[in-house]
Order: structure tokens, then C-alpha cells, then sequence
């Protein structure tokens, strides 16, 4: 397998967090639109904001929690040219859910379905843990 296949999934992700970040601007700016936003309010106070900003808001910080582990195992799995199919699959599977997961944040905001994505996204971190502990060369 290319060492390099591992960058997609992770560019996925880093798109998932750049569309939310636009969004978030798109959700604002109707907001303000619509009127009824206390700008003074809401520049300390994010819940000040309408459920609709507040929902994308609360994703935002979503996308710098588990992706940072992400990152941070991928990129040890690329400089340690030790990419595996099982890798790859769990690199995928966590893009895949963390799409989903941003997708039912930012609509029905269905806490039971959101928490069954973000658990398999940990399962896959578990695994591409113990897979890099197992890849790692020890020397003492």
C-alpha cells in the first residue's frame, strides 16, 4: 500500500472543519440578517445566538478534540512509512464518521446518534493507537 494514501482521510477532515468554519459565517450572517442578534450579547456570550449558529458553533470546537489525535497518529503512520490496509480502512471509517457526526450536529442535533458516531471514531483511535504501539521500534 502508498504511504501516501493515509493524506486523504485526513484532508477529508481538514475540509469537514474548513466547511464548518464557512458555515458558521453563512448561519451568522442570516442570522444578524433576520434580525433580533444583540451583537454586543453575542460577542461574549455564544449562546446569545440563535440555535441554528450555536449548533455550528459547538461543532466547531468538535473539530479540535479527537481530529488532533487523528492527525497526530496519521502523520506518525506516514513519516514511519508504516501504513497498513487496517489502517488505511480505520483512517477512512473515522473521516467517514466525523463527516456524519458534523452532518447531525449542525441539523437534528440527535445526541443519541452523535454519541454512536463519536464512540466508533474512538474505537478507530483506540485501534490506530495500539497498531502504532505495535509498529513502534523500542530500543532501550
Amino acid at each position: 500500500m502508498q504511504n501516501s494514501t493515509i493524506l486523504l482521510p485526513m484532508l477529508i477532515q481538514v475540509s469537514l472543519t474548513l466547511f464548518i468554519f464557512i458555515l458558521l459565517g453563512m448561519r451568522k450572517t442570516a442570522a444578524i440578517k433576520a434580525g433580533g442578534v444583540d451583537r454586543e450579547k453575542t460577542a461574549l456570550d455564544n449562546s446569545a445566538w440563535p440555535e441554528a449558529v450555536v449548533k455550528v458553533s459547538n461543532n466547531i470546537g468538535n473539530q479540535f478534540q479527537t481530529p488532533i489525535l487523528f492527525y497526530v497518529l496519521c502523520t506518525m503512520f506516514y513519516l514511519t512509512d508504516s501504513v497498513s490496509m487496517a489502517v488505511y480502512v480505520l483512517a477512512w471509517v473515522y473521516s467517514i464518521t466525523r463527516l456524519i457526526h458534523a452532518f447531525v450536529h449542525v441539523s437534528s442535533n440527535f445526541v443519541p446518534a452523535r454519541f454512536g458516531l463519536f464512540m466508533i471514531g474512538v474505537v478507530c483511535l483506540i485501534a490506530m493507537t495500539v497498531i502504532a504501539y505495535m509498529n513502534m521500534p523500542i530500543s532501550l
